[in-house]
């Protein structure tokens, strides 16, 4: 199943060179040749000259040639060396595998003696075939190459990185360093070439997470009859008695000196909003299972792309945040072609702090959302004050579905709210983030994660989940 990504040339192909153009930082210089050297070569010439020796000139004239040479070579060793890193894909799911390949260029006659690059990439990423080395820098590893150049000289590298875990991972800077042949000097500088992969969720049928195989979340009920919908206003009428107050249009009332009121458009179109609860326990405090948590979230994925597939509007808001952020996450129903890209990234991009109770992010958002929307809450623990808002929200008239993963959950009282319950599958979740884990032991073993659907096309806009401070 191909994905090429579109932009892979504009994110991860950038090649920077290091010549006067600026696009190169030139970290620091450092030479091992000591002044002392010039200063022993000038007293051998002194010597030589006294002495009448012409080995002692010669060797003299060589001390003071090798020097000029080496710093000359120094100089411009690294003029004209680029460096390119490829991803074939920008986008995968967990489980596959995105092939990168990295290259160095030597676009001048003068050779390269020796060329060390450290290419910075995410720590909980793993190649398949190449260990990453450490970095001094927080979260980051380095994928690191030592090579030598010979005029006009290309190498090229190719690994494949294991998409063991979800999240948005990104690429860069690099460092490449090199000197001169005889070792006396040597400079580093830092290559502008960032990149950027999107790891989404495991997405599965929902027959295999333990749905009915027809009607999940009542589709065929749903669709029997007409909702309005609020968003779309074809008119105005006059006012009855039985009209709620939220559907008097009070500018048309003051036009016509009468109460009048809103006219909705019908519609059929079925709208399902997910509800994911990141939290793991009652009290968020306690921290999170992961295992659970990569659960709920591929649940939530695989009900989004269950929805993409009938073409029903979905959307997503979920009590987790993106990083460097400490807001909830909100994708409003539509049934746009890019939405499944949408809620994927976001669900890639969701963290484990809670940014509030479940509950509470209900009572917030279940006022914005059409009338007839379908409410499916995705969940690893339910509360009483989840349920208790659930049951005040069936009341009220809402449609609401429960995925529980709560084996201590029992439903109970709760007609009128489609309930099932997905069996724990942490063995399957642990294996995966025991394998990112221990990127440091190289844990070896095939990949069970083998997602079946086609993946979203690939988005013209670059995704808002950038690092602060960073341009792609």
């Amino acid at each position: 199943m191909g994905f090429s990504c579109a932009h892979a040339d504009r994110q991860s192909t950038l090649s920077e060179s290091s010549s006067d153009d600026g696009s190169a930082e030139k970290i620091h210089a450092t030479r091992t040749f000591s002044e002392g050297w010039l200063l022993l070569a000038f007293l051998l010439f002194i010597l030589s000259a006294a002495l009448r020796n012409s080995a002692l000139l010669l060797i003299s004239v060589l001390m003071v040639a090798a020097t000029s040479l080496a710093s000359l070579w120094n100089r411009w060793v690294l003029r004209r060396v680029q460096y390119a890193r490829e991803l074939t894909a920008c986008r995968a799911f967990v489980g596959e595998r995105v092939p990168v390949s990295v290259t160095v260029t030597n676009r001048k006659i003068l050779p390269v003696p020796w060329l060390r690059v450290d290419d910075a990439f995410p720590e909980t990423l793993m190649l398949t075939d190449r260990k990453l080395e450490p970095s001094s820098v927080p979260g980051r590893s380095h994928l690191s190459h030592l090579v030598s150049l010979g005029p006009y000289e290309q190498v090229r590298w190719t690994y494949e990185i294991d998409c063991a875990r979800r999240g948005f991972y990104f690429f860069g800077p690099t460092a490449i360093r090199s000197g001169d042949i005889f070792g006396f000097f040597a400079q580093q500088q830092r290559l502008k070439t960032p990149g950027r992969l999107i790891v989404y969720p495991r997405v599965r049928p929902l027959p295999e997470l333990g749905f009915p195989g027809k009607q999940p979340f009542g589709e065929k009920k749903a669709m029997r009859h007409l909702i309005e919908d609020p968003s779309r206003i074809v008119g105005v009428r006059d006012y009855h008695p039985e009209d709620s107050i939220k559907r008097i249009h009070w500018k048309a009332s003051a036009r016509q000196a009468e109460l009048q009121v809103k006219v909705y458009e019908p519609t059929i179109t079925q709208q399902l909003v997910v509800f994911l609860n990141v939290a793991s326990f009652a009290q968020t405090w306690l921290g999170i299972i992961p295992e659970r948590q990569e659960q709920a979230i591929s649940v939530a994925a695989s009900i989004a792309y269950h929805a993409t597939e009938r073409r029903f509007p979905v959307g997503l808001i979920a009590n987790g945040s993106v990083p460097h952020s400490d807001q909830p996450i909100k994708v409003l129903p539509s049934r746009a072609p890019d939405q499944l890209t949408h809620v994927l990234e976001a669900l890639a991009a969701v963290t484990g702090f809670a940014t509030t109770d479940i509950e509470k992010l209900l009572v917030a958002e279940s006022p914005r959302l059409p009338l007839g929307a379908t409410l499916i809450v995705v969940t690893t623990i339910v509360t009483d004050g989840l349920l208790a808002e659930m049951l005040r929200l069936r009341d009220a008239g809402r449609r609401l579905v429960l995925v529980s993963m709560d084996p201590n959950f029992q439903a109970d009282d709760l007609s009128g709210i489609i309930t099932h319950r997905i069996p724990l599958a942490e063995a399957d979740f642990a294996g995966v983030w025991r394998k990112a884990a221990a990127a440091d032991e190289e844990l070896q073993g095939d990949a069970r994660w083998q997602p079946r659907p086609e993946k979203p096309a690939d988005r013209k806009s670059d995704s808002p989940w950038a690092p602060p401070g960073r341009s792609e």
